[in-house]
């Protein structure tokens, strides 16, 4: 049995910007069925009723910068498990709206701060609990520090035998910030430590854990590939070159008890599976009628669930004037729904493309119930990202019989086969350029198969309906990268 602490900044349900929370709560659950000693520890913020938790009596002290903070500790579950979640509960760092920022293009200024405390308190917690696990495993820049502190101070202080493990979600967010802000982490800071904690004249956490883990971990194995090169490293991809012996890609799992259409609560009661599928074409129905479409089951129904941001192929599919989806509404016999929100400009443009063409609809916001009729409902979903570490929509979409239309690259590469129209091979449709033209002409490959090849169609659903990607096997990796 291993003792096993994730250190996250989120967790689902208790807070969740992406889908790190997600991973955190799957994972940690999984190899607590396994047997394993697993506890997690985030802060509690403002919107986290604390209802219900039990606050332990002792208070913590934690230094940081010139003195010592005092948190209280909450401890409650995951629900519908037995996973216990530690919360560090300071007011003045996360009493207030929001995770990281107001706004998700703004963080808050003293972030450095805030998270710092979070990875100091993970050994200070641990201490009270009079705990010590093997593995520390934090997750993107907001705990890597704490690889940083077990290594440069905790390892001499009753943590000898623990390992740190970087888990990296997106590399594309280190936790910048001034070069003052080291004090946080360290008292005086010799050239040593930091060249450990410095890039590019700024204090940055990620990299503090990328030199320090014992093991790295990212949430695909092309993904752990790419972020060695150039143009996906973000910077970190030297740094990932040197450590290319401790880094491995991971790919996420997927929580079927909630993504399953024989048993989806959201398409009751025209649930379907890969040997019943005529549920599929009533919530295609539904569906149509609900976004204000016509309902036209011979017609292709391509559906979008995505944040508006450039990572996701935005600008290639919506900017005004030269994106692809104007063109690919305007020309083909298609129609496209998106559900998502983001850049205000593209929510803006959305708005106006959803009035210009009578194909095209358009609902902006997040709305579970609404997520999952697309993912039922469409006959194609369309994932043209310019990096994408693991994605999980194609995953859903493969275990709903919509065939996913993905950019090779990241976790899309490793869970999406693409189509091979000599033997109708494969589960989706993969392109490699992100460029509008390409996205269209890939769309339109897509059209003609489904109008000219429809046998085609259904060999390759049945295919993606059968594949299955376990948190089970998932746990199993992580639990190879813990032993090693």
């Amino acid at each position: 049995m291993k003792k096993i602490l994730m250190v996250t900044s989120e967790t689902v349900p208790f807070a969740k910007t992406g889908g790190l929370a997600d991973v955190v709560t799957a994972l940690s659950i999984e190899l607590r069925k396994m047997g394993h000693d697993v506890r997690i520890l985030m802060p509690r913020y403002y919107h986290i009723d604390r209802e219900g938790f039990k606050k332990h009596a002792e208070a913590l002290g934690i230094w940081l910068g010139k003195g010592e903070e005092w948190t209280a500790v909450y401890e409650g579950i995951l629900p519908d498990s037995d996973v216990p979640v530690y919360f560090l509960d300071h007011e003045r760092f996360f009493g207030r709206d929001g995770i990281y920022g107001h706004r998700a293009d703004e963080g808050f200024k003293d972030n450095a701060a805030r998270y710092s405390l979070l990875s100091r308190g993970a050994f200070q917690l641990c201490r009270m609990l009079h705990w010590i696990p093997d593995v520390i495993h934090t997750h993107d820049w907001p705990s890597a520090p704490a690889c940083y502190l077990l290594k440069k101070e905790e390892q001499n202080s009753g943590f000898a035998d623990t390992k740190g493990i970087l888990t990296i979600h997106n590399i594309g967010y280190q936790g910048v910030f001034s070069l003052d802000d080291a004090r946080y982490l360290q008292p005086e800071i010799d050239m040593l430590n930091l060249s450990t904690l410095e890039f590019s004249g700024a204090l940055n956490f990620l990299k503090s854990g990328i030199i320090t883990a014992d093991k790295i971990t990212t949430v695909s194995p092309t993904y752990a590939e790419e972020i060695k090169r150039h143009d996906f490293g973000f910077g970190m991809d030297g740094l990932l070159n040197y450590r290319n012996e401790d880094l491995s890609g991971i790919l996420n799992g997927v929580d079927y008890s909630e993504w399953n259409p024989e048993t989806d609560k959201y398409i009751e009661p025209d649930n379907f599976s890969v040997k019943k599928i005529s549920g599929k074409a009533a919530v295609k129905k539904k569906l149509q009628k609900e976004m204000g479409l016509e309902v036209k089951q011979k017609t292709p129904l391509i559906g979008i669930v995505t944040r508006l941001v450039d990572q996701k192929g935005t600008v290639e599919l919506f900017s005004p004037g030269s994106g692809a989806i104007y063109s690919i509404c305007r020309d083909m016999n298609v129609q496209v729904v998106v559900l998502g929100s983001g850049d205000s400009w593209c929510e803006e443009e959305l708005n106006s493309l959803s009035e210009k063409l009578p194909n095209f609809a358009v609902y902006i916001g997040y709305n579970n119930r609404l997520a999952h009729m697309i993912e039922a409902g469409s006959d194609f979903f369309l994932m043209p990202s310019r990096y994408e570490p693991c994605g999980l929509n194609q995953i859903y979409s493969l275990a709903y019989g919509t065939l996913p239309i993905v950019r090779n690259t990241g976790g899309l590469a490793d869970t999406v086969e693409n189509y091979n129209p000599e033997n109708a091979d494969g589960t989706g449709f993969v392109f490699d350029d992100l460029r509008p033209d390409v996205i269209y002409n890939v769309v339109k490959w897509v059209v003609e198969t489904w109008e000219e090849k429809r046998e085609n169609i259904r060999k390759m659903r049945d295919r993606a309906m059968k594949k299955r990607f376990t948190w089970e096997s998932s746990a199993l990796e992580y639990l190879k990268v813990y032993e090693d």
